[in-house]
């Protein structure tokens, strides 16, 4: 099916590295980050997860702020 959607860029990032690592395209890439993603949270209702606060999980709190470009710095590194 085709559609057109608007991700945020971090997310981008991940679809495009899946993609190019498992050598699919950026749509199955997509599809494949998003039923593993549904998978999680049905999973996840029968452990013990992070409470959510609105979508997001909350982890634990860190002395630091991971941005996207720590992000890409980091990938850069991995060779990503």
């Amino acid at each position: 099916m085709r559609t057109t959607i608007t991700l945020a860029e971090d997310a981008l990032l991940v679809a495009k590295h899946v993609a190019a690592r498992e050598h699919i395209s950026l749509g199955d890439a997509v599809s494949m980050l998003i039923r593993q993603g549904a998978r999680a949270q049905t999973v996840g209702a029968a452990y013990d997860v992070a409470p959510l606060r609105g979508r997001f999980a909350l982890l634990p709190a860190r002395d630091e702020v991971i941005t996207v470009e720590h992000v890409r710095e980091l990938m850069e590194r991995e060779g990503i």
